[in-house]
């Protein structure tokens, strides 16, 4: 099986952890199936200790009828059989561990599928009713929805059932609320916890986090009105400390995804008994803008002190644009309401920016997430309408062209069929994806993947310290960490001379003929 990459001895490794998120449809096709599977990833775990990360994110591997990407959960105890077995992903955590890689897998406690058994013993009359919302229509015959709640997807929140009845969806039908208020609800989730803890998971990350208690009224929303009816609610925080305590036992850890404008009250879910981290939303939607990424910076490190909480920080994520294509448009920030076909992308000034913007997050103070593919300097893929599967194009009547765009299979082998993904891949591949390929890149030394393997091996030379702001030109970002060791971005439109400094340890790209620093480049060096 090989030696450990690294110690796992270090009880805060998450404090400064490089985490990778797995998205397994598409990682590796172990099978040949043209399905993504556990056999690919254990497959590919040399490839995952060559990178250097510290953790797999796994998104959801559990039995699902796959109408959200997995996100709609049949049964969290079995592993989906496209993906393998339930005795296999403990294969894959075990040696996932033999190489000093830790494994976190998803929890989504705000919906299950409405193939989940509680939700077909609910539709046959039984008191598993009482584990969601269902509610009487309005209007004379009951044909409005029971509020004007709007779903995450688009379209009302609210399906209506033969019998007449409504029942509460915040994402798609098929994703039933359930009913945080009951406390079967609460036992079975603390339950599934210790299920994935005794199988040695180091931690769980928690899918919309601050959407699962509803006021027990469901009232209209209405704009300003505080409490909201169903985001941030105060309730959650007990949830979270029950979670916190089984936690404890297991020395396991949560991040959280928590969107939320409000500092102070994003902040609560990280204090010292409830999560150990959250998504950093801001960072990962902020425009390819000096001024915007140190406001973005600073607020996310303000924001975390008060609770010793440390920061992450993340470029994508299978729910939105691939970085190279999005850092490539005029608009380099992120919007679900601005996402279009056929929006023009420069994918060199794109990859560009991903370069540098790498270096950029792996120097800051705090955790790391790299999605799968980021490594390689994927863009988002043009998927042709009619191979579309994401419910958010279908939600949105057509205009939004969903997710699916960063979501397509791996490229691993450039002269391989399917790009050495393995079967027929379920969504398709760009006719271009072999020019990306992990192999190719590997013997390439300027390549994506060479970066990110050298950055992720010398990063450790930043430690946990704190981050120092550096007197800089207007457009380029400069700061210190430990020991010295100096981080420099150029977002400016002319090059930028560099510090006084003794060694160069990395750029995202080579410096001018005169040794200044490049517009849209990034390096590290010792002072």
């Amino acid at each position: 099986m090989g030696q450990p990459t690294h110690a796992l001895t270090q009880t805060d490794w998450w404090r400064t952890a490089v985490i990778y998120q797995v998205y397994v449809r598409s990682f590796a096709d172990g099978d040949g199936d043209g399905t993504g599977d556990l056999a690919g990833v254990r497959a590919r775990l040399p490839y995952l200790a060559e990178l250097g990360v510290d953790a797999l994110w796994f998104t959801p591997w559990y039995l699902s009828p796959l109408k959200d990407g997995g996100y709609d959960v049949a049964d969290y105890r079995a592993i989906d059989p496209a993906f393998g077995t339930l005795a296999e992903a403990e294969k894959l955590i075990a040696e996932a561990r033999s190489y000093g890689i830790r494994t976190i897998v998803d929890i989504v406690p705000n919906h299950v599928s409405d193939q989940h058994p509680w939700f077909r013993a609910a539709l046959n009359g039984g008191p598993e009713h009482e584990l969601f919302h269902f509610r009487p229509g309005r209007g004379a015959h009951g044909e409005l929805p029971p509020n004007d709640w709007r779903s995450q997807f688009g379209g009302p929140a609210w399906t209506r059932l033969p019998d007449g009845d409504w029942y509460l969806h915040l994402f798609a039908p098929e994703q039933p609320d359930l009913n945080w208020s009951h406390p079967a609800v609460r036992q079975e989730h603390e339950d599934i916890l210790r299920f994935w803890f005794e199988r040695s998971v180091a931690g769980v990350r928690i899918d919309s986090a601050a959407l699962l208690v509803k006021d027990s009224r469901l009232p209209d929303f209405v704009e300003g009105r505080d409490p909201h009816p169903y985001v941030d609610r105060d309730e959650l925080h007990d949830i979270y400390r029950s979670w916190r305590r089984i936690a404890d036992e297991y020395d396991g850890i949560f991040v959280g995804e928590v969107w939320l404008p409000d500092t102070e009250r994003f902040a609560r879910y990280l204090r010292p008994d409830e999560l150990h981290t959250a998504f950093n939303f801001s960072f990962l939607s902020c425009p390819w803008d000096a001024d915007r990424l140190r406001t973005s910076i600073d607020e996310t490190l303000a924001e975390h002190a008060p609770v010793g909480a440390p920061a992450t920080w993340v470029l994508c994520n299978h729910d939105v644009t691939r970085t190279v294509t999005r850092y490539g448009r005029e608009d380099t920030a992120f919007d679900f309401a601005t996402k279009a076909f056929g929006t023009p992308t420069d994918l060199a000034l794109g990859t560009r920016r991903a370069r540098a913007a790498a270096l950029l997050s792996l120097a800051l103070p705090g955790a790391v997430y790299v999605y799968q593919g980021e490594e390689l300097g994927l863009p988002e893929a043009d998927i042709p309408r009619e191979s579309i599967e994401d419910p958010m194009h279908f939600r949105s009547g057509g205009t939004d062209p969903g997710r699916d765009g960063c979501r397509v299979p791996l490229p691993w082998v450039a002269d391989a069929p399917h790009a050495g993904f393995g079967g027929d891949p379920w969504l398709p591949q760009p006719a271009d994806w072999p020019s990306y390929a992990a192999d190719r890149q590997a013997q390439d030394p300027a390549s994506m993947l060479t970066l990110y393997r050298h950055a992720i091996r010398i990063r450790p030379v930043f430690g946990d310290s704190p981050l120092t702001w550096l007197p800089a030109p207007d457009g380029v970002l400069a700061f210190t960490r430990a020991d010295g060791v100096m981080c420099l971005v150029n977002l400016a439109d002319t090059p930028a001379d560099l510090p006084p400094h003794t060694e160069l340890l990395l750029g995202s790209g080579p410096l001018d003929d005169q040794g200044r620093l490049p517009k849209d480049t990034a390096v590290w060096l010792r002072s």
